[in-house]
C-alpha cells in the first residue's frame, strides 16, 4: 500500500471524528504566517497556536512570491488579519542549489524545456533572504500598513529568533 492510501485511511478516520465545523474562516488572533514548506516546521506548534488560529501560507523557502502575496492580501483585506510573520529556517534546502543549475539539470533529465517556473528562488544567505521577503511584503501597496516581522527557526534546537533589518546590517558591518 502506498503512502497516499495510508493517509486517505487516516483522513477517513479524521472525518469520522471531526469536531472543528464551528471554526471561523477568519483566524481569531488575526495572524497570517508565511513559512517554508519544510516538514520539520510545525508552524502551529512552534507558535503555540491551535488549528484555526492563523492563516498559514507555505512554499519552498517561505518566499513572498506573487501567489504568497495574493494570499496575504486576501488574508488581510477579506479575512481581517492584522499581523504577518515570515518564518525561514536553518538547514533549508533552498540553500543547496542555484536556480540556473536546477533548471539545467531538469532540462537534461527530462529532455524538455519549461517556461514555468521562471525562478526557483534559491538563496545563499538565510538572513538576507528573510529580510528580502519581509521587505517585499512591506513594500506591496496593498500591504504597506501591516505589521510584518521576520523570524528564523532553528530546526536543531527549536528556537525562533527575530531578524531585524538594522541588526542584520550591524552584523554585516562588524564582520
Amino acid at each position: 500500500m502506498g503512502i497516499t492510501e495510508e493517509v486517505l485511511r487516516a483522513s477517513r478516520q479524521h472525518a469520522a471524528d471531526f469536531d472543528l465545523k464551528t471554526l471561523s474562516t477568519a483566524p481569531a488572533p488575526r495572524l497570517a504566517v508565511l513559512a517554508c514548506m519544510d516538514s520539520r516546521l510545525t508552524v502551529e506548534q512552534i507558535l503555540g497556536l491551535r488549528i484555526g488560529e492563523a492563516h498559514i501560507i507555505r512554499n519552498a523557502g517561505g518566499i513572498a512570491t506573487e501567489d504568497a502575496l495574493r494570499s496575504l492580501i486576501i488574508s488581510h483585506h477579506v479575512m481581517g488579519t492584522q499581523e504577518f510573520m515570515v518564518i525561514n529556517h536553518t538547514d533549508c534546502g533552498m540553500l543547496r542549489f542555484e536556480d540556473a543549475d536546477l533548471s539545467r539539470r531538469l532540462r537534461e533529465q527530462t529532455g524538455e524545456p519549461s517556461a514555468t517556473p521562471a525562478h526557483f528562488h534559491a538563496f545563499k544567505d538565510l538572513k538576507s533572504n528573510l529580510l528580502q521577503q519581509v521587505a517585499r511584503i512591506r513594500s506591496h501597496p496593498y500591504l504597506r500598513n501591516i505589521s510584518t516581522r521576520g523570524f528564523i527557526y532553528d530546526v536543531k534546537i527549536g528556537t525562533l529568533e527575530e531578524v531585524i533589518a538594522d541588526a542584520a546590517h550591524r552584523e554585516q558591518q562588524s564582520a
